[in-house]
């Protein structure tokens, strides 16, 4: 990708200070600038290195004022950012986009594949899949039979999608995240073994949505398994049989939802979150690290934190508490000492 500071002006609607032709071929930290590399600066503890940077463009707020002499040029924006985000994106896509399709994939049948479309080496597609417009599926993807996949569409190396899911257009799915697997769904018998119910439903994953590497969504044992617009899911997430989750909730590490449980739209939950099954979150609700969600939360946009979960505040004073509790254990047995002594 090279882009002169000039276009990218143009590009982003900036106001540019200083040499518009200085053409840029890369991206940098503002500390580990170097010629020809773009950086930008947001958070004003990094002002220091706008002063040193090697980097010979840098984008700022509009709202920012220079205390010394800058020698990179400048290209003022609202939000440097969004702005820099944005270059990120499109550096991203230009430099990473494959195309093709490797002989060493296995089509079952004759799937059209879109010539905007790359297929790499060992990937497996089954029969009757769908595959849309320009679409990057890595190395040893594995596409069930009737897997619908939209436009736009990342599967990084090792991804597997079991039978008849559905993953909308702009979605990012990364390495070793398998989706589609069975529900741990199994009936007690009176012998105090168990016997696997078998899974019949699948996976729909709506647009927008990226999944991080090495998660678990299973399919419903009947109905489907429901990831709604926008969501962004951490590694090593656990999404059970008959989940939902709503619109733009994001859900950290580690984090598990056990079976059948509804998550509303705007949700937040932190590292290693458990969430037990058959349960409703409403909107909004944001969950520290580490809580555990066991009942209904019907109220929209809480804090919580816990496990069992309690309302944020009370849970820092509880936490406050807590850590007083041998000073309080010595005080009290300190005082039953004096009561024992008075009787």
């Amino acid at each position: 990708m090279q882009i002169s500071a000039k276009d990218l002006s143009n590009l982003l609607q900036g106001e540019i200070v200083g040499n518009e032709n200085v053409v840029l071929h890369t991206i940098a930290k503002i500390e580990e600038g170097k010629e020809g590399a773009l950086s930008f600066l947001s958070n004003l503890k990094y002002e220091p290195h706008l002063y040193t940077t090697k980097s010979s463009v840098v984008l700022v707020n509009k709202s920012f004022t220079p205390t010394a002499k800058v020698n990179a040029t400048l290209i003022r924006v609202e939000d440097a950012y969004r702005a820099f985000t944005f270059i990120l994106e499109k550096f991203s896509a230009v430099a990473n986009k494959k195309s093709g399709i490797a002989q060493s994939a296995v089509i079952e049948t004759e799937i059209k594949i879109p010539e905007s479309t790359y297929i790499g080496a060992q990937t497996y597609i089954a029969a009757d899949v769908e595959i849309g417009e320009n679409c990057q599926i890595y190395p040893q993807v594995y596409l069930g039979d009737g897997v619908r996949v939209g436009n736009n569409v990342t599967l990084f190396p090792g991804v597997k999608v079991y039978a008849n899911c559905v993953i909308g257009n702009n979605c990012i799915i990364h390495a070793g995240t398998v989706i589609g697997s069975d529900g741990f769904g199994f009936a007690p018998l009176p012998d105090r073994s168990y016997k696997k119910i078998p899974q019949l439903g699948n996976v729909i994953i709506e647009d927008d949505v990226e999944i991080g590497s090495n998660c678990s969504i299973d399919k419903a044992t009947m109905g489907s398994t429901i990831i709604r617009k926008g969501v962004k899911m951490d590694n090593l997430v656990q999404i059970a049989h008959n989940v939902e989750i709503g619109e733009h909730t994001v859900i950290a590490g580690q984090s598990g939802i056990a079976g059948s449980t509804k998550i509303g739209r705007y949700c937040v939950f932190g590292g290693q979150v458990g969430i037990a099954g058959h349960i409703v979150i409403a909107d909004g609700n944001q969950f520290g690290a580490q809580s555990g969600v066991s009942s209904s939360i019907q109220e929209e946009n809480g804090k919580w934190f816990g496990s069992p979960v309690i309302e944020v505040r009370q849970a820092l004073k509880s936490g406050v508490v807590y850590r007083k509790l041998p000073d309080l254990e010595k005080k009290l047995n300190e005082l039953d000492k004096i009561v024992k002594e008075k009787k």
